[in-house]
Parts: C-alpha cells; sequence; structure tokens
C-alpha cells in the first residue's frame, strides 16, 4: 500500500508540475486569428485598448491589428540564443516577414490562460528600448476572476537615440491566478503600446506548492490508515 501511495504521490507531482509550455516552434509560420492555442495556453485580447502613441497620436482598439501571428525568427535566434528557442516567436498585428527573418510589431495589450488557476507563470520578452519607447511601463499582470492580484512591471531604458532590441524575461509567483496580461502604458497610466515578440510562454503550478500538495496527501493517506 505504501509502495502505490508513494508512486501515486509521484505521478501526482510529476503531472502537477509540468504545466504548460508555448514556446510556438511546432506551429506553422503565419496569421492565426483573433485567439490562438499553443501548448495548451491560449492568446486572446489583442490590442483591445484605447491609448496614446509614443509620438502624441492616439490609437483605437484593433488599429494595430487583432490577429496573433507565429513568426520564424531564425535571424533573433542567432542573436539571442540563449532566450529565443528556436525557430519561432509569437508575434501580432495585420504583417509578418515569410522565412527566417521577422517583424518586430508594435501591439498595446495581450491577454493569455490555459484555463485554469495556476500560482507561477513566465514567459520571455524581446522589445525595443531607447529611442521613442524609452520610459514606458511594461506590465506583466496576473488576474483572478478578472481583478489584478499581482504585477511584474519593466521600466523601458530610456537613454535617447536610436532605439535597439533587447530581451527580458518576466515572471510570477506565488500567487493563484486564472488570467495573464501583457501591456504597455506610461507612467502615468495611460495605455501606450510597444514594438516586441514573446517566446517560452510556462503557465504551472509553483514547485513548493505541487509538493506541499503532495505531502498533505501523503499524511491524509496515512491518517486515514
Amino acid at each position: 500500500m505504501r509502495t502505490l501511495i508513494a508512486g501515486a504521490a509521484i505521478a501526482a507531482l510529476t503531472g502537477i508540475a509540468a504545466g504548460d509550455v508555448a514556446n510556438f516552434d511546432a506551429d506553422a509560420e503565419g496569421f492565426k486569428g483573433s485567439s490562438f492555442t499553443s501548448g495548451g495556453i491560449t492568446f486572446f485580447d489583442l490590442n483591445t485598448v484605447t491609448g496614446e502613441n509614443p509620438d502624441g497620436s492616439g490609437f483605437g482598439p484593433g488599429d494595430y491589428g487583432t490577429d496573433l501571428i507565429v513568426e520564424r525568427a531564425v535571424a533573433l535566434f542567432n542573436d539571442f540564443p540563449g532566450v529565443v528557442s528556436s525557430p519561432n516567436v509569437l508575434s501580432w498585428g495585420s504583417a509578418f516577414v515569410p522565412g527566417d527573418n521577422l517583424s518586430v510589431n508594435i501591439f498595446s495589450t495581450v491577454s493569455m490562460t490555459n484555463g485554469s488557476v495556476q500560482n507561477s507563470a513566465s514567459l520571455d520578452l524581446l522589445y525595443f528600448e531607447n529611442g521613442p519607447w524609452g520610459a514606458i511601463d511594461i506590465h506583466f499582470d496576473a488576474l483572478l476572476g478578472g481583478s489584478v492580484v499581482a504585477s511584474n512591471v519593466l521600466t523601458v531604458s530610456d537613454l535617447g537615440g536610436r532605439d535597439n532590441i533587447t530581451s527580458t524575461h518576466l515572471s510570477i509567483n506565488g500567487v493563484e491566478f486564472d488570467e495573464l496580461r501583457l501591456y504597455a502604458q506610461f507612467g502615468n497610466g495611460t495605455n501606450t503600446v510597444i514594438a516586441g515578440v514573446i517566446d517560452n510562454v510556462t503557465i504551472t503550478p509553483a514547485p513548493g506548492a505541487a509538493s506541499l500538495l503532495v505531502i498533505g496527501g501523503l499524511v491524509g493517506a496515512r491518517r486515514r490508515r
């Protein structure tokens, strides 16, 4: 009986900790529509807000396109081999470049979920900094029932001059959520846009939480004997 319980616990821990990962590498390049699922994670609500561009002009919902796009980004992988999983990334908008090169498109907001309550998430974001993008805040929010429960905020470098592409790893841990949202705002809370793509989106339970769940199950099984 103890062997069976231990085996079940290990299987449960393995299943719980696995979670969902979208690296888009098995997906065909091209337009995927306004809702797209990869690796168990659904991406949706692209460019749904009204806001102000970095140059002061305004934009509305859908002005930068409503299609999610899988881009073959071998050229980007060559520059960021430790960040991008070759060959694909997730882009958005109304255009893409077929083949190994890519277009880094503008977006205001995009949401994602694996359809369940989890408490750990991360993604790799490749984006433009400096130039017109300087001082914009990029938010990675966790929501539960439509309310924000945690946020990871990155302020884009503002060194002036010509803009350049860079990368960051954004993560949220230790709080229950059922939806994630990536978006851009000015420091005063006004919605704006940023140019970027994402890769390696991961949604899982935190390892500690998974371990506690299994340990609790083992203790309960012992008490029932």
